[in-house]
């Protein structure tokens, strides 16, 4: 029967009969007692167990939902460390992007610039090229300014973009610049391929390139054309264009005559200059004097030797003015016209020699204005690089 369904008498009742009095017989030393258990004292002792059972039930749940409690805060805490873990993470890793990227720009530029500053004769980003200075890092490729990029890992990658296009534009002048100084030198009658191999023994210690320039193969064929322009900047600002003497016509030209004493055929392996007894003759070119002295049939001779296995000679000369070792420069005078050796009168003869063979002096004494333009800059860019 459910309770629900009984009357408050009828329910009492009930109760009343779940704990009925007892009487428990104790039987102790012979003796028999009874212990009277009251439906009163059964059901406040239940209710005391039910209320201590309730207290330890709530204390049990209260605990257990503490540590609920407990362990969800826990957890909560544990994903945000676990986030603030990953964002410091990320934010480790975006820091190590950019310096690898500001790393690699600042030891290409370091590399360009030893790279300019050893073929170039500077170390600035400057387009020594063509005379003309220009920054080879500032803008973007876009011709935006570097600032308007939004975080420093894409103002790198621009600044890095504008470096490479400063190699490009670097390696195209220096390309361009390499066709015009050989063409330059093959309007003189010589071949650039050639040039140079006359020029005395070299040594030294072997010092291997290290860094950039030796493993990226762009920076090391930059280098390559860098090299050889450099080598025949060097040979083109040897090559004599200057006139040797004031005198206004040559008597004799290069090439096959009849001999002036016995009228035989014979070759002249220079020009002669007409001029008074004492007139100044002037280095054609900037040089070292190689020789003064006598020589066999030119009389008093000296010669300047310009390096890249180029060399002219002066004869029949009255007097010298400068000795061996002497360094010059173009329009220096060096010696007095006169007519001293196998000669008919006061002149000069000049001889241009490369690699020991004479070649017609005239291409050197005529040439154009565009080619000595052409030479004036590659002078003017040897002289800063001894000078660095």
């Amino acid at each position: 029967m459910a309770i629900k369904n009984l009357s408050p008498r009828r329910a009492v009742a009930w109760i009343m009969a779940l704990a009925p009095e007892r009487e428990i017989f104790l039987r102790t030393g012979g003796k028999v007692r009874f212990l009277r258990v009251s439906t009163g004292l059964q059901l406040a002792v239940a209710g005391g167990a039910s209320a201590l059972l309730g207290g330890w039930a709530l204390a049990t749940g209260a605990m257990l939902w503490n540590q609920a409690h407990i362990g969800s805060e826990r957890a909560a805490l544990a994903q945000q460390t676990a986030s603030i873990t990953t964002r410091e993470a990320k934010v480790n890793a975006y820091r190590r992007s950019v310096d690898d990227i500001a790393g690699d720009i600042e030891e290409r530029q370091k590399a360009l610039e030893q790279l300019m500053q050893t073929s170039l004769g500077t170390a600035g980003s400057t387009d020594a090229l063509t005379g003309k200075t220009q920054g080879a890092i500032g803008k973007a490729p876009t011709g935006k300014p570097l600032s308007d990029a939004s975080t420093p890992a894409e103002r790198l990658n621009r600044l890095r973009d504008t470096q490479h296009s400063f190699e490009t534009r670097l390696e195209e002048a220096a390309k361009t610049r390499l066709a015009q100084v050989e063409k330059a030198i093959r309007s003189f009658g010589l071949n650039p391929s050639s040039m140079g191999r006359g020029r005395s023994a070299q040594g030294g210690p072997f010092v291997p390139v290290r860094g950039l320039i030796a493993t990226d193969p762009e920076l090391r064929d930059l280098a390559t054309l860098l090299s050889r322009l450099n080598a025949m900047e060097l040979t083109l600002a040897a090559i004599p264009s200057g006139r040797p003497t004031a005198a206004p016509m040559e008597t004799s030209s290069f090439g096959y005559r009849r001999d002036p004493f016995n009228g035989m055929a014979a070759f002249h392996a220079g020009i002669d200059f007409p001029g008074a007894y004492g007139q100044p003759i002037q280095a054609a070119e900037r040089g070292r004097i190689s020789f003064v002295g006598q020589r066999q049939g030119y009389g008093n001779v000296v010669e300047v030797d310009h390096g890249n296995g180029i060399l002219t000679r002066y004869a029949h000369l009255s007097r010298f003015a400068a000795r061996v070792g002497d360094k010059v420069t173009r329009g220096q005078t060096i010696a007095k016209m006169g007519s001293t050796g196998r000669s008919t009168g006061t002149h000069l003869h000049f001889e241009v020699r490369v690699n020991g063979d004479a070649v017609n002096p005239r291409r050197f004494l005529e040439a154009r204005q565009d080619v000595l333009e052409i030479q004036q800059l590659a002078k003017q860019r040897v002289v800063r690089s001894n000078r660095s």
